[in-house]
C-alpha cells in the first residue's frame, strides 16, 4: 500500500539535488592521493601538502584537522611520531601515528612559515572559504598557491 505525501511546494520545481551524488563519497584511490601530493609538491604548497598528508594519516574530520594546534603535533620545533587529540564530535581522544613522509612535510612547513609567536594553528589563507575537505586541497593543487595563501 503506497503512502501518499502531501506537499505544499510547487510540483514543477525540481529538487536541488536531483541528479547529484549525495551522501558518502568513495575514498580516494592511492593513485589519486599520489597525484594530489605530486601537484602540491610541484606548486610548492607547503601548508596544503602538510595538511593533506596529515589528513590522510590521521583520518580526522575536517573540523578537527583545521583546529589542530602546532603544539599538538610538534614539540620544540620537531614533529612528533604520534599525536593525540580530542575529537569535537565524539569528545573522545584519538591517537594517530604521523608517518615519515608527513613528518617531513610538516617540518618543511614549520621551517618555512613566518616566526609569529601567536600563530599556533593550521590556518587556511585569509580570504579563502574553507571548501569541503579535500576539495579545497585539490583546488589549491590545480589552481596554484599564491604566497599569501601558503605561508
Amino acid at each position: 500500500m503506497p503512502i501518499e505525501i502531501n506537499s505544499k511546494s510547487n510540483p514543477l520545481r525540481t529538487p536541488w539535488n536531483k541528479g547529484r551524488l549525495v551522501g558518502q563519497k568513495r575514498p580516494l584511490r592511492p593513485k589519486e592521493v599520489w597525484a594530489i601530493r605530486v601537484l602540491l609538491q610541484i606548486r610548492n604548497c607547503k601548508r596544503y601538502l602538510a595538511m593533506f598528508n596529515l589528513a590522510i594519516d590521521s583520518k580526522l574530520r575536517g573540523c578537527d584537522l583545521v583546529s589542530l594546534r602546532v603544539d599538538d603535533i610538534a614539540v620544540g620545533g620537531h614533529v612528533r611520531d604520534r599525536a593525540t587529540i580530542v575529537q569535537r564530535k565524539t569528545s573522545r581522544p584519538v591517537e594517530f601515528e604521523i608517518t615519515e613522509q608527513t613528518r617531513a612535510s610538516l617540518q618543511d612547513w614549520l621551517n618555512a612559515r613566518p616566526a609569529e609567536s601567536g600563530l599556533s594553528r593550521f590556518k587556511i589563507g585569509e580570504g579563502y572559504k574553507v571548501m569541503s575537505g579535500l576539495a579545497h586541497l585539490f583546488f589549491c593543487s590545480v589552481a596554484g598557491c599564491s604566497s599569501t595563501a601558503d605561508g
